[in-house]
């Protein structure tokens, strides 16, 4: 999720563990152990963009690093606020329970987390809820603006924290329903309009729950394209485009391409745009692609300049967007 989802339910969670006994230092507390993991921003400085982009979300959020990093904040806390009557073990559950939600939740967007680092380079991504969605975010950001503003005391809190946390968790579950109902769907379709894959995926549009992009294929391409959790027609219109993987032979065993591949998760295609080689992380979906299906990709990576591939995970996203492009958006979601 977005840092400022983390810093919200971290802040939440502090409140519910010691909101009383610390005050608004229990919500600081939560908002930096929800936000630890993140840490690893810091290896963009001195690591090249492919490198960085297995980096991120990688040893920061395993179970590794979990285990080391709760005993220490624990500690460190106990230690600060003494006198109190807090035991080490509750400090410990508190921490190791606010940062593994924290490398939990990361686990349902696209970008996947390496939960097994440095024994095993499996990412981890159920495909469920968009990086930055508001329906999700919106709660624990009430609950905390409202806790900022109530005093110590005030027996309001309990209330908002128990929203906060609550109405997120609710809508997770719900994200989770959509994800079965849409890949039972997709499936469903996939088998009758013929479309042989040997994988696939499915996840949301952006900033919501309802329209979710799909991408069936093989070693040879990937069939793309959009359904909605309101379609009254079973069906899809699929956008083919081909892996061109000979378009690669040039680039040999370059680092950055085989690190680029490793990332994609097989989940890739190569494309020429004029003189430039560009390769595209299907994963990250289309630029508005419910509106033109053959628009390019969110994640292009220019192979022959790789200077110019700062931000390219965040750059493509909301490219071109506009007031029709929501409306776009918001028609396709309605259903076809």
């Amino acid at each position: 999720m977005d840092s400022l989802t983390h810093l919200a339910l971290g802040a939440c969670m502090g409140e519910a563990f010691a909101g009383k006994t610390l005050g608004k230092k229990a919500m600081l507390w939560g908002a930096i152990a929800q936000s630890i993991p993140d840490i690893d921003f810091l290896a963009s400085t001195w690591l090249n963009t492919t490198s960085n982009l297995l980096a991120h979300r990688g040893f920061t959020h395993s179970f590794l690093f979990w285990a080391l990093i709760t005993p220490l904040f624990a500690l460190v806390a106990e230690r600060l606020h003494r006198p109190h009557n807090i035991r080490l073990p509750k400090w410990i559950l508190f921490f190791g329970g606010t940062i593994f939600i924290h490398i939990f939740i990361d686990a349902f967007n696209n970008y996947g987390v390496g939960w097994f680092e440095p024994f095993s380079h499996q990412r981890i991504s159920f495909n469920a809820i968009y990086v930055a969605d508001p329906f999700f975010s919106i709660w624990p950001g009430i609950a905390c603006v409202a806790l900022i503003l109530l005093k110590k005391l005030n027996p309001q809190r309990k209330k908002w924290w128990r929203m906060g946390l609550g109405l997120s968790a609710l809508y997770l579950v719900y994200c989770l329903f959509n994800k079965a109902r849409i890949n039972t769907d997709v499936k469903e379709i996939l088998q009758k309009q013929q479309i042989n894959y040997t994988r696939y995926f499915t996840a949301p549009a952006p900033l919501q729950n309802w329209l979710w992009y799909v991408v069936a294929g093989n070693d040879s391409g990937y069939h793309v394209g959009f359904c909605s959790v309101f379609d009254g027609k079973k069906e899809i219109t699929f956008q083919y485009f081909p892996r061109n993987d000979f378009l690669l032979q040039s680039f040999g065993g370059h680092k950055d391409v085989q690190q680029l591949i490793r990332f994609s998760q097989q989940f890739y295609t190569v494309q020429k745009w004029s003189d430039t080689l560009v390769f595209n992380d299907l994963r990250f979906g289309q630029v508005i692609g419910w509106q033109y299906p053959s628009q390019k990709f969110a994640f292009h990576y220019f192979l022959q300049y790789p200077q110019n591939n700062t931000l390219v995970v965040q750059r493509g996203r909301f490219e071109g967007w506009n007031w029709q492009t929501a409306q776009s958006l918001l028609k396709r979601i309605v259903g076809n």
